[in-house]
């Protein structure tokens, strides 16, 4: 039996499916808490090669992205954007009608 962590399943499932991770953060943007998408960025850090290569990517120190990361981390604006940049991603603002 193959036992793995949560984290690398997902991290095979984003790698897998790229449109997931867009999916799923996406979802968590909506109606999530910070701690689902600190989470979720953490497992796609994974998936992309992991905190160094990330931090390298986004020009950023890898002893600082573990921490913004970590479970009481609150990642900057210009440090999330800089993150989803080095995955190929970008954070967007969409209309929302009212209910």
């Amino acid at each position: 039996m193959n036992d793995r962590s949560h984290d690398d399943a997902m991290a095979e499932r984003f790698r897998e499916d790229p449109e997931y991770a867009v999916q799923l953060l996406n979802s968590i943007l909506e109606d999530g808490e910070q701690g689902e998408l600190l989470i979720a960025l953490r497992q796609l850090a994974k998936a992309f090669g992991g905190v160094p290569v990330i931090a390298k990517q986004a020009s950023l120190n890898p002893t600082q992205l573990y921490r913004t990361l970590s479970e009481d981390g609150n990642p900057e604006l210009r440090s999330l954007a800089a993150i989803l940049r080095a995955m190929g991603l970008r954070l967007a603002v969409e209309r929302v009608t009212a209910a």
